[in-house]
Formats: structure tokens, C-alpha cells, sequence
């Protein structure tokens, strides 16, 4: 295995930083939105919640897509890994720096947002959704999510130029459908870190098998139908 070089832990580094930021602006607005009312979900709440990580996530896919690729997601670099476009000491350095970003991030928010108890915005299933509901949600919205990913970030046929939003986007419309189900993971990192700070890790395992499963199931689909012929003539 090669040696994890400088520039992969400066790499990694923009990953910490940048999935602290995402989870404490994510999880944050969901802890914060819950303290202005009941803690219901209402139409509001959701939409709030669903624009905080849509948005957070372009921004720093912007801030970051130069240094680090921008994956602020261990699905994202386990696809990459998988279709060989990062190698594994850098994955595992990214993966490690993400999960640890996650953990700082939840702990500032604990830090600085008034939360009564709350879980600072930890995922779990709603009370009416199934286990293979929840689970299904997941495979399929991380499926969508690195789809985009694919298209428009790694595809050099892509508009790299609108990656971001489009990611971003994907991510808001992702927690508009299944907030109210799952929570809209879609990043196992976005739930490790206030599982672990809040201690609730109801339904947890979900939210690693689901994301993992639809991020690798989009990455071998567009490498081997979309990616594989690039240059071919038909």
C-alpha cells in the first residue's frame, strides 16, 4: 500500500473541515428549528431544514472541489475508491477525517445551541416507517445523490461548473422527500457524528448500510454504462 503523503492529509484536512461545518450547519438548523416550536416537524420546519443542507453542502463542495474533490461524504469516497479514482490510503485518511469533522461538528453544536436534551439532530426512523422502508429510502436517495455526483463532478463529459448546485440541490430535494421518514441521511457521516455526541443510535446501522449500498450501486452503474466508452466511437 502506498504511503499516505503530505498532500493527502492536506486534502483530508479540507475534508474535516468541511464536513464539521456541514453537520454543525445541518444538524444545527434541525436542533434550532426544534427549539423555536413544539420539536414537530411541520411544513416550515422541513423546508428550513431541507435548504440548510442543500446549500451548506454546494458551498462547501465549492470551497473544497479544488482541494479535496469536495466529497464531505465517506459513500462518495467509498465510490471513488471502487471505480479507481482515488487510492485507498487517501480514502482512508478521507474517511477518518470526515467521520472525526462529523464528531467535532456535533460537539459545537452542543456547545453553542441550547438543545434541552435534545439529540443534536441524530437521524432515526419515523415511528410508521419499516425498517425496510427506512432502509430502501436511503439506498435509493444515496443512489440519486451519487448519480449527480458521477454525472457532474467525475464525468469529464460533465458541466463541472454547476457540480455544486446540482449536488446541493440533490441533497435539498433528498430531505424534502424523507426527512419525514428517515431523517434523509444520505451521508454517513452527517449521522455518526451526533449519534455518537447525543448517544442515540436508534436505527443507526441503517444509515451505513443504506447510504453505502446506493453510493456503490450508482458508481458501478455510471463507470461501467457511461464512463466505460468515453473516446469509443458508436
Amino acid at each position: 500500500m502506498t504511503a499516505i503523503t503530505v498532500e493527502d492529509a492536506r486534502s483530508a484536512a479540507a475534508e474535516f473541515i468541511a464536513t464539521l461545518l456541514f453537520v454543525f450547519l445541518g444538524a444545527g438548523t434541525v436542533v434550532v428549528t426544534a427549539s423555536l416550536g413544539t420539536g414537530e416537524l411541520t411544513v416550515t420546519r422541513l423546508i428550513a431544514i431541507a435548504f440548510a443542507h442543500g446549500l451548506a453542502i454546494a458551498l462547501l463542495v465549492s470551497a473544497t472541489g479544488a482541494i479535496s474533490g469536495g466529497h464531505i461524504n465517506p459513500v462518495v469516497t467509498v465510490a471513488a475508491l471502487v471505480t479507481g479514482k482515488i487510492g485507498v490510503p487517501r480514502a482512508l485518511v478521507y474517511i477518518f477525517a470526515q467521520l472525526g469533522g462529523a464528531i467535532v461538528g456535533a460537539l459545537l453544536i452542543m456547545a453553542v445551541v441550547p438543545n434541552d436534551g435534545g439529540n443534536l439532530g441524530a437521524h432515526s426512523l419515523a415511528s410508521d416507517v419499516t425498517v425496510g422502508a427506512g432502509l430502501l429510502t436511503e439506498i435509493i436517495l444515496t443512489f440519486a445523490l451519487v448519480f449527480v455526483v458521477f454525472a457532474t463532478a467525475i464525468d469529464p463529459r460533465g458541466k463541472a461548473a454547476i457540480a455544486p448546485m446540482a449536488i446541493g440541490l440533490m441533497v435539498l430535494v433528498g430531505h424534502l422527500f424523507a426527512v419525514p421518514l428517515t431523517g434523509a441521511s444520505m451521508n454517513p457521516a452527517r449521522s455518526f457524528g451526533p449519534a455518537l455526541v447525543g448517544n442515540d443510535w436508534a436505527d443507526h446501522w441503517i444509515y451505513w448500510v443504506g447510504p453505502v449500498s446506493g453510493a456503490l450501486l450508482a458508481a458501478i452503474t455510471y463507470q461501467y454504462v457511461y464512463l466505460r466508452n468515453i473516446g469509443r466511437r458508436p
